[in-house]
């Protein structure tokens, strides 16, 4: 905040813990007069809430907003690409991952929160993958093909535990999608390329994966 954040700007609020301190203490510098005329978009109704209760003025996102800064928590980032997964655990369904990147991406500035051993090379664990309800076994299926052998495919519930179905209470986005994690049981050799080849799968909505921002 202190380093980023000047008078007059418009800041894209990002989710997660860490980005919820760095709301609270903007709110702060604002209430003590260190900073002036800032407006926040908020990436998510927990970052809108959390704004809310630090006295930050709100604005929604439209096409044509012009964003100076953003900031979000990271779940990990590649090394040297700085290639980030973000959604592992905190998307729900009244979230939107969608929504969230393109805030995120129309940013002029744009830093990640994460932990320092989160941040190598030869990332592990899973990617969210927001994809259309209808016939969403096939496109699920489909992902499921494209890393045979290095990554498991389960629909993500919206309640509890469940299998690779998402159990009798699948998670629905508020754009009415399902979301998928896709669990990587070996070394991610490139996220970009991953990220790269969900794009071309007709039925995949978005996904987890930020690169080439600036």
């Amino acid at each position: 905040v202190d380093t980023y954040i000047k008078s007059g700007m418009v800041i894209g609020l990002g989710s997660g813990q860490a980005s919820g301190l760095a709301i609270q203490y903007l709110g702060r510098q604002l209430q003590a007069g260190a900073i002036k005329d800032v407006v926040g978009i908020p990436t998510s109704v927990d970052s809108a809430s959390e704004a809310a209760k630090a006295g930050i003025p709100l604005d929604q996102y439209q096409d044509s907003s012009q964003i100076d800064f953003a900031f979000v928590d990271a779940d990990t980032i590649e090394e040297g690409t700085l290639t980030a997964v973000i959604g592992r655990q905190r998307l729900q369904g009244v979230e939107s991952l969608v929504q969230e990147k393109t805030i995120l991406k129309a940013a002029g500035k744009l830093v990640f929160i994460v932990m320092g051993k989160m941040y190598k090379c030869g990332l592990d664990g899973s990617i969210p993958v927001i994809i259309k309800s209808f016939n969403w076994m096939a496109t699920a299926e489909e992902i499921d093909d494209l890393f045979l052998g290095d990554a498991e495919v389960w629909r993500r519930p919206s309640i509890g535990h469940a299998g690779p179905l998402g159990g009798d209470f699948p998670l629905v986005t508020k754009e009415g999608h399902n979301v998928i994690d896709v669990i990587f049981t070996s070394p991610i050799p490139s996220l970009a390329e991953v990220a790269d080849s969900l794009d071309q799968i007709e039925g995949v909505v978005a996904h987890g994966v930020i690169s080439r921002i600036p």
